[in-house]
């Protein structure tokens, strides 16, 4: 059985990155909320006319939208062997609601691992932040900008134009982390009560050296299993 792993902290930390190299490192799934909800908006569904205005605004979606659509995806056949989930949860609420969910089935989250970066550093990042629409890549124009220039994705076979989240703009990730720092840090408390929380200052470290850093978490966490 694979490691059951929450990634924690604020918009633009880089939760994201981590997330998809733990889980390709692992190969368990990839469970991010922001991305489910941004195939619902680009798919127009039901669920899409109903998130819409809270991430325009850059408000939380209400804990039983969210809740719902995690506990309907981790019943799924590949998250039996263990998952990476990416932003969830995000309030006190949606961590005891996940606390609860595992419970019922026998089962615990293995650790959160929390990325801590400063709030100046969050704007200067999202703010820079460009994503294909295409194949999902994810770049920044300051940090790891596209070979292409800043307007095409690089990737191998793809030919998207980069575009900028609707999100991703000065004031809203003001307002975000403002959401963040009232709504979401009492979760690190939750975590640390119950022995799980691990934390990574990532302020002064390239993507590469925050992985390098919770790869040596989660191995030392195997290696303890196995003993």
């Amino acid at each position: 059985m694979g490691l059951r792993i929450v990634l924690l902290g604020a918009p633009g930390a880089g939760k994201g990155t981590q997330a998809q190299r733990i889980a390709a490192a692992r190969k368990m799934p990839h469970v991010s909320t922001g991305d489910i909800f941004r195939d619902h908006l680009q798919r127009k569904t039901d669920l899409a006319r109903e998130i819409e205005p809270y991430m325009e605004s850059g408000s939380l979606v209400p804990d039983e939208l969210t809740c719902a659509i995690v506990a309907q995806r981790l019943c799924e056949p590949d998250c039996r062997g263990g998952y990476v989930l990416d932003g969830f949860p995000r309030s006190l609420r949606q961590a005891e609601t996940l606390e609860r969910l595992l419970g019922e089935r026998t089962e615990k989250l293995d650790v959160a691992l929390d990325i801590q970066v400063s709030d100046h550093e969050i704007v200067e990042r999202l703010t820079a932040r460009r994503v294909c629409p295409e194949c999902g890549a994810i770049y920044n124009l300051k940090y790891d900008p596209p070979r292409n220039g800043d307007t095409r994705c690089s990737k191998n076979g793809c030919t998207g134009t980069l575009m900028r989240r609707p999100d991703d703009t000065a004031e809203t990730i003001r307002q975000r982390l403002l959401i963040y720092h009232e709504t979401t840090e009492p979760i690190r408390m939750f975590y640390d009560e119950r022995g799980l929380l691990r934390t990574v200052v990532s302020d002064n470290l390239t993507p590469e050296a925050v992985f390098v850093k919770f790869e040596e978490i989660l191995c030392a966490m195997e290696a303890a299993g196995k003993a």
